[in-house]
């Protein structure tokens, strides 16, 4: 008889590890508090009362969707979940972008090419935009972030865990004593947009290791640095992967909200959910996974479980490091397609970025869904919601209806190209703020589902995915990962080191799933085993290395021409 596990959470990590559970012939029972959804914050939905006889609700998300490159696990799954006419399952719905556009107040926008060019076109695109005028950035400017850049490449990654983690993005930078233009465009709008995170307070660890990233795939011919799914998530992705696992033999259960969990000793006897009836039900397994976000985590923690692994009392150490990275969709009776991918909106006190959706949903038909009168779809992610925006208040202090008309106007003030706004306010059909922001009983705004942040020295308080409770392991993004980043990819990947732990404990002749760390080009691993010697002997890290100066100059010079 097979081994049963519980799966506690049914996002994209609980959907992970029942994916590799099932495959492997082990029983698996997901237990999901939301009542239809699947896959967390990933999930999208239909938007209420926005159908009708004829049509289908109009799609709305939790934000939109970005698959960088460089993530590798949870494109190895989306492989191995079928979907009709592809060769590659749900993977082969991904498509690539093709530009980025950093928009700016009452200036025209800055479009760049986001993989390696091409075509002539793409080469015209990227020599426009190292001419764009306005940035105000200096040589001096660019001389200072290319060092930066070139020290997070050359320095070992036992430095970069060890020291750069307890080192603030702002710090590293030396923000404080550069230009503005310098902390706007390159310290600033890379932590804000990307991980909602603020550059005071996320480490150099993981921001830097982030954009690294990003920057080696555009400087690979074979790479796509960006992509996104041709259509609405649930459908392209998530329901036939909820499928996948039901056929398989998995047991979903909806409408179940864990509130205790069970301990003695060293063993998990049990979890009791609360049912969309108000009863209480406890489930039974051999082995139990949480693959709950942290705040969820913190809250289920007591005094049993933390007498059999005390270090768990950093999940709730942990727990208060979240930020609110939310999405709000405008649906235009015009289609505004702006760029050819991501929009960074470099001045918005909201930290705004954007994605014309249509565009990239080619099979979507627009005209089944909402009232009719829809033929764009703009997803808006706001990620900084404690600045004042232009009416003067923090999005945290607004309600749904405030913060629609405060991000529509902080796009408007962006979207100007030869002195033209391209959205006017009677290009708005209807719109849909995530449900996760909502009021609470003293009319105060809240957000459900809030977003960990990778926060200076906050490694040492982030748990691995076995812990010291037999038949007790974790799958979530705030689990120690290569990642190291609360995405798709981090919880895919969290649990895949849950699944792991389960085959070797239960004496399981089982192949364990794969894992992969960070690509970095081959060429970097001489500069740095050069500073890991630095490093070993306490030696802080040195940019002088025999052969840096010609590449240090390459780089001081790509960027001068980049933002000069």
């Amino acid at each position: 008889m097979s081994k049963k596990v519980i799966v506690i959470g049914g996002g994209v990590a609980g959907m992970s590890a029942a994916h590799e559970l099932i495959e492997r012939g082990f029983s698996v029972e997901v237990y999901e508090k939301q009542p239809v959804y699947v896959g967390g914050k990933a999930r999208s939905v239909d938007v209420p009362g926005t159908g009708t006889k004829d049509t289908e609700p109009l799609p709305g998300e939790h934000g939109f969707r970005f698959f960088p490159g460089f993530y590798r696990h949870i494109t190895d799954t989306m492989k191995r979940i079928p979907f009709k006419g592809n060769k590659n399952g749900v993977f082969d719905n991904l498509v690539p972008t093709q530009r980025v556009m950093m928009a700016r107040f009452d200036m025209p926008p800055i479009i760049n090419i986001v993989n390696f060019p091409k075509s002539l076109k793409d080469l015209k695109v990227l020599l426009d935009a190292l001419r764009a005028p306005g940035t105000g950035l200096t040589q001096e400017d660019t001389r200072v972030f290319a060092e930066k850049l070139w020290q997070l490449m050359t320095s070992s990654f036992e430095r970069r865990n060890w020291d750069y983690e307890r080192i603030a993005w702002w710090d590293f930078t030396d923000a404080a004593n550069q230009s503005e233009a310098y902390r706007q465009y390159f310290v600033g709008g890379i932590t804000r947009t990307l991980v909602a995170a603020k550059p005071k307070e996320v480490s150099t660890k993981t921001g830097g290791d982030i954009l690294l990233q990003l920057l080696f795939l555009m400087g690979d011919p074979a790479a796509h640095a960006d992509r996104v799914l041709n259509g609405p998530t649930n459908e392209a992705w998530l329901y036939p992967w909820r499928d996948y696992l039901l056929e398989k033999g998995v047991k979903y259960f909806h409408h179940h909200e864990a509130t205790r969990i069970q301990c003695e000793n060293k063993d998990i006897t049990g979890v009791t959910f609360r049912t969309k009836d108000g009863n209480e039900i406890t489930a039974k397994g051999d082995y139990y996974i949480s693959a709950l976000p942290v705040e969820r985590m913190s809250e289920l923690l007591d005094k049993n479980m933390l007498v059999a692994d005390p270090t768990l009392q950093y999940i709730k150490d942990l727990s208060p490091g979240t930020a609110w990275m939310t999405g709000i969709q405008y649906y235009l009776n015009k289609d505004i397609k702006m760029t050819q991918g991501h929009v960074m909106y470099t001045d918005s006190p909201w930290a705004l970025t954007s994605i014309s959706q249509l565009q990239f949903w080619k099979d979507f038909d627009i005209k089944k869904h909402g009232n009719g009168e829809v033929k764009g779809i703009i997803s808006v992610d706001i990620s900084d919601w404690n600045t004042p925006g232009l009416n003067g208040k923090c999005a945290k202090d607004c309600t749904r209806e405030e913060i629609k008309t405060e991000t529509w106007e902080q796009l408007k003030k962006s979207l100007v190209v030869e002195g033209k706004c391209l959205l006017s306010d009677d290009m708005m059909v209807d719109w849909y703020l995530d449900r996760d922001i909502v009021t609470d009983k003293e009319f105060k705004t809240i957000n459900e589902e809030p977003l960990l942040v990778n926060k200076v020295n906050t490694w040492a308080l982030r748990p691995g995915a076995h812990t010291n409770i037999n038949n007790f392991v974790l799958a979530s993004d705030y689990v120690r990962t290569y990642t190291d980043l609360a995405t798709m990819e981090g919880a895919n990947e969290a649990a895949r080191r849950a699944v792991n732990t389960i085959i070797e404990r239960s004496g399981a002749n089982l192949p364990l799933c794969e894992i992969w760390h960070l690509h970095e080009p081959g060429i970097l691993s001489i500069p740095r085993n050069h500073d890991l010697k630095r490093f070993k002997k306490g030696l802080p890290w040195k940019k002088s290395f025999p052969w840096h100066v010609n590449l240090l100059h390459k780089l001081n010079y790509t960027f001068s021409k980049l933002f000069s």
